[in-house]
């Protein structure tokens, strides 16, 4: 496993690689891995023959009032993860290497960056777009990995490579949780033990949401005042947004017929923590 910090050095041996047919295979985190980016680091190993981990806090997606300075490092730990599973690159850029003086150049996408998450946190997605078509650049992958635990993001950045033509294919991989249901997050270390037990109730609103669906329920009003009945029963909790909407344009849905996704945004405290199921 090698680690590379310079662009240029990476894409001239991504160049290499290339020339000898190899398929790769990139996984773009912000490290402080788990077990959630397991999965997709094992994924890509069937999958592909090359394996990039890229890790990078990026700046671009972080609002002024939001947690970029706490946001959990430990390069050491994700090192060993990585080496453990296969990995052949990682790639961990300085700040700077990735948004030199006088970049100017971002990609949004429309529309379906303004609801759910876009709605509270006004920039994020632009800098999300942005940081992973500078990726796709720079690694060059035949497959990109990423969780369904940030579905919005999932169906933003297959949007962008339809749009631009990008030619990577995006593979969206099922959520993995704790063992108390809790969606696997790098930002689930903020929680204190009070914290972490009232956050089970995230999962077991969207468990409660799915029985009430499959009891025959279709009304999406009926469903999110259920999800935010057992949310608001703890203490300390704050919903951002629960929203019922369609998988491809991100539409808030009235009556379910199709495909729709179930997305909640919660504040534990001061931590905001994200979940989502689909109901089919």
């Amino acid at each position: 496993m090698k680690v590379y910090k310079s662009i240029s050095s990476l894409i001239k041996k991504v160049r290499e690689v290339k020339k000898q047919g190899y398929k790769i295979g990139l996984v773009p985190t912000m490290g402080f891995l788990h077990k959630g980016h397991m999965s997709l680091i094992r994924k890509a190993r069937k999958d592909t023959d090359y394996i990039i981990v890229s890790i990078f806090v990026n700046p671009a997606q972080f609002g002024p009032k939001e947690d970029l300075k706490r946001y959990p490092v430990d390069l050491k730990r994700d090192f060993m993860l990585c080496e453990r599973e296969g990995v052949d690159i990682i790639f961990t850029p300085e700040a700077k290497e990735m948004y030199p003086n006088g970049y100017a150049t971002y990609v949004n996408v429309e529309k379906i960056t303004d609801t759910l998450c876009g709605a509270s946190r006004p920039g994020h997605f632009r800098g999300v777009s942005t940081v992973v078509a500078k990726l796709f650049n720079i690694t060059m992958p035949d497959i990109a990995y990423f969780g369904r635990k940030d579905a919005q993001q999932a169906i933003i950045i297959k949007r962008m490579t339809e749009d631009l033509n990008m030619g990577v294919k995006i593979k969206v991989m099922p959520i993995v949780r704790e063992k108390d249901g809790l969606a696997m997050s790098s930002r689930n270390v903020y929680l204190n033990r009070k914290e972490r037990c009232r956050s089970q109730s995230i999962c077991k609103s969207l468990k409660s949401a799915k029985e009430l669906f499959n009891s025959g329920e279709r009304e999406s009003k009926k469903i999110i005042n259920k999800i935010k009945r057992v949310i608001d029963n703890q203490p300390d909790t704050k919903i951002d947004y629960v929203a019922i909407v369609d998988t491809k344009d991100l539409k808030d849905i009235k009556r379910i017929s199709g495909e729709a996704l179930v997305a909640v945004a919660v504040w534990i405290g001061k931590t905001r923590l994200i979940d989502n199921i689909i109901l089919n």
